[in-house]
């Protein structure tokens, strides 16, 4: 088997059916995920050990096949001809060789394109603070913060520097000169590049996720000396992000992280990638922004009334997870049965449901 032709027929194929994921894998066929479903190429055969092998490796360059066979995992971006690029993490299950490739497509979809709610445009607005794209993976928070940095690279003139492992979105200049570093290839690490990142003349700085405390301390103080900052984190909701972010910190440097937090934190878009009714997937989206009673509960560690802030706030902009689920719902986009399985409280939404 030409294992570099075979590669290119399996990526062809993942774009074409509009897939999100690849996956290779001994003893199983490749297989695609689509709109959440993960589907067996059915005209594939199940791979062998030497198939496997030879499809992983013929993702790899010589200095990216040393780094793997050492850490016996690697993530990286590879780009397929002009059609598509892929995030790729190589690794290694049961001693053989594996490899999972998330599709970024070459154009990054607006706001309005992507059914975000609409005061995600003011996010690109903002002159200086920290906005949190947060959810599980694999449900839109890196396209997301795409769609809002393009929007500033098209409207203002400022200079945007990201550090991703790895580059996932390709961004053309426009208006803004934009700087983009990966972990591994342009910097050692998150921290490293955050830490240097100020000598760099920002005005937007996107960290593609936040993974430990000095990346996170970093990242709030970059925001706090007047700079305006993006990252994503793996929570489902807006309050549990602030508690995640304050417990990652040691009990001594608690209460200055909340201080920290409560000053710069602009806004939490927590989102949902949810099966559409017609086909394709379509996001619901819990909305914090901080006004005075948010942050108030923040400096007094109150976190658990957040969630009813939210609620209790929709004129301002905010939105919860459940009344974004239940929209959805009535404008018979989603089914019950997918609000219900994505919701954090199945029975408040039936009970809003009814209600509406």
């Amino acid at each position: 088997m030409n294992y570099k032709e075979k590669l290119n027929e399996l990526l062809l194929m993942t774009v074409r059916q509009n897939a999100s994921d690849l996956h290779i894998g001994v003893g199983r066929r490749p297989s695609i995920r689509v709109d959440s479903v993960l589907i067996p190429i059915e005209k594939e055969t199940v791979l062998t050990k030497e198939d496997a092998e030879g499809l992983v490796l013929a993702l790899l360059t010589e200095e990216q096949k040393e780094r793997f066979l050492k850490l016996k995992q690697l993530d990286f971006s590879y780009n397929y001809e002009d059609k598509a690029r892929f995030r790729v993490n190589v690794f290694i299950q049961r001693g053989y060789m594996a490899v999972a490739l998330r599709v970024i497509f070459s154009q990054i979809k607006t706001i309005d394109e992507l059914n975000l709610p609409p005061i995600t445009h003011d996010f690109a607005k903002i002159k200086q603070g920290f906005v949190l794209v947060v959810g599980p993976a694999g449900h839109g928070k890196s396209t997301t913060l795409a769609a809002i940095v393009d929007e500033i690279n098209h409207t203002k003139t400022d200079h945007i520097i990201t550090v991703e492992d790895p580059i996932e979105y390709l961004f053309s200049q426009d208006r803004c000169i934009v700087s983009q570093r990966e972990v591994g290839q342009d910097t050692l690490s998150f921290h490293d590049a955050l830490r240097a990142i100020l000598r760099q003349d920002p005005d937007v700085i996107m960290v593609g996720e936040m993974r430990d405390s000095e990346t996170i301390a970093t990242a709030m103080t970059a925001a706090e000396t007047g700079h305006l900052v993006f990252s994503t984190l793996h929570t489902n909701s807006a309050s549990q992000t602030i508690d995640r972010i304050i417990d990652s910190f040691p009990p001594e440097q608690q209460g200055q992280v909340t201080s920290q937090l409560a000053s710069t934190l602009v806004a939490i878009v927590s989102q949902r990638l949810i099966p559409r009714l017609g086909g394709g997937r379509i996001p619901a989206a819990e909305i914090m922004l901080t006004n005075p009673a948010i942050k108030n509960l923040i400096r007094e560690r109150k976190i658990y009334q957040i969630d009813l802030v939210i609620e209790t706030s929709m004129q301002e902009g905010m939105m919860s997870l459940n009344r974004s689920l239940v929209n959805l719902v009535k404008k018979h986009e989603i089914s019950l049965e997918e609000a219900e399985s994505h919701s954090l409280n199945p029975s408040e939404l039936r009970l809003l449901l009814e209600r509406s």
